[in-house]
């Protein structure tokens, strides 16, 4: 896995500094926010001192049960191409839901959703992997997302969920300690027990962020400074492996970039308190580099290609570049209960995935999915229009999801819009006020 150092998330509001700041090995910038043809300048002057920039993308939605949109998948490749980067990243998560697949309108979340912890759901997104994988000049890594609600009837834990993925794609994995932490304060998952099952050579870097905590629960800001309980878990990570590489992300209120590098400081600490003690290890192990589905730089390798036949309807071309400037509109198709249990086809009930014994075919890492793809796309889908559709359009909360959980992620999908809007068309919300 190529070596990266300690990196910096850029933005366009902090680039000079990031410019300035020493012992800053490489960037990260979200892929949807750059152009190929016209990219910025500041990026242009790192890149010719030799920084590494990756592209970060987030409307991909390789966790929804739609196919990979191919224009979302050629611009990330085309700016993966302008970068020059050495790979590609992307979320665990859905972001729109509905449409063609369940006869239903089309929503966009505006923001990453977790994806159900099952056989169905993995299923699913090992395929849209594979078809990614096919499509990108360079390695795919994917990012655990942040949760604010949990799926009822999950079958597995995330460090499980993360290897299978691994075991069975060869994609390499974006950590964020971050994220974890939220995850132990929401769902009440143990940070350690999830490194410990996961497949730690897959890691292709990690994030660190800060957040904040509001009657009870965890918010991944990216605009609060890095809370010690997430650097303890980076120095736990690095008990069990010296990461290729480390980001330290923020999104908003920037603080001075004094402050910004004692962050990057506390960050460079944690790891060297972690490598100074005893070596830990983990509970699950593959061997990531020989799975025919991990691509090399400029390579294509047959293992990535994908069965389309064996896929659901896609939802076709959506527009729009940045996830957080989807819309909300349309309700769901009055079917908007979702069990646990989820293995109707074609009925209101939808649910997280039934359950399988799927799994892949072959002994050589990356097989062949031994379950046909298109039922499950159908049912995944269904539970993900009843729950988008509960958080964006107000219909009833699906049976079995927590009430209380699912209006905290329905106000922060509402927030995360308006903070679209107040960026792009700062004025809006004065006229609509003044209405």
């Amino acid at each position: 896995m190529r070596r990266l150092g300690t990196g910096i998330g850029w933005r366009p509001e902090i680039a000079d500094a990031v410019e300035r700041m020493p012992g800053i090995d490489w960037v990260e910038v979200v892929a949807e926010n750059v152009c190929p043809g016209h990219l910025p300048e500041s990026l242009l002057r790192l890149r010719e001192r030799g920084v590494t920039v990756i592209p970060h993308g987030v409307s991909l939605g390789l966790g929804g049960a739609d196919r990979p949109d191919e224009q979302r998948l050629a611009a990330l490749a085309e700016r993966a191409q302008a970068l020059g980067a050495p790979l590609v990243t992307e979320h665990i998560a859905f972001v729109r839901a509905g449409g063609a697949l369940t006869a239903s309108p089309h929503l966009e979340a505006g923001h990453l959703l977790p994806v159900p912890r099952t056989r169905d759901a993995l299923d699913v997104l090992c395929e849209n992997v594979r078809v990614a994988q096919d499509a990108l000049p360079v390695p795919l890594a994917l990012e655990n997302i942040a949760a604010l609600f949990s799926w009822p009837g999950e079958e597995l834990t995330e460090g499980r969920f993360l290897s299978e993925l691994v075991e069975r794609t060869g994609v390499r994995l974006l950590i964020d300690v971050a994220n974890l932490h939220t995850n132990h304060v929401n769902r009440g998952e143990d940070p350690a027990e999830a490194l410990a099952e996961l497949p730690l050579e897959a890691i292709a870097y990690v994030h660190v962020a800060g957040g904040f905590e509001r009657d009870g629960v965890w918010h991944d800001s990216h605009a609060h400074p890095v809370p010690r309980p997430v650097l303890d878990i980076l120095t736990d990570l690095a008990t069990r492996v010296a990461p290729p590489g480390v980001l330290l992300e923020r999104d908003e209120d920037f603080p001075e970039p004094g402050e910004l590098e004692r962050e990057l400081s506390a960050i460079r600490e944690a790891l060297a308190v972690g490598r100074s003690r005893p070596a830990r290890t983990a509970g699950a192990k593959t061997a990531v580099a020989k799975t025919a589905g991990a691509k090399t730089a400029g390579a294509k390798t047959a293992g990535a290609k994908t069965a389309a036949a064996t896929a659901g309807t896609g939802s076709g071309s959506h527009g729009g570049s940045t996830a957080g400037a989807g819309g909300t509109s349309g309700t769901g198709d009055g079917g908007s209960t979702a069990g646990p249990a989820g293995t109707g086809d074609g009925g209101s009930t939808a649910g997280p995935a039934g359950a399988g014994d799927g799994g892949c075919a072959g002994d050589g890492g990356v097989g062949v999915l031994a379950r046909p793809v298109a039922g499950m796309r159908e049912r995944l889908g269904v539970a993900q229009a009843a729950v988008l559709s509960s958080l964006v359009a107000g219909t009833p909360v699906p049976e079995g999801f927590d009430r209380v959980r699912m209006g905290v992620q329905a106000r922060a999908l509402a927030a995360k819009r308006a903070g679209v809007v107040a960026k792009v068309a700062p004025e809006l919300p004065v006229i609509l006020g003044a209405d």
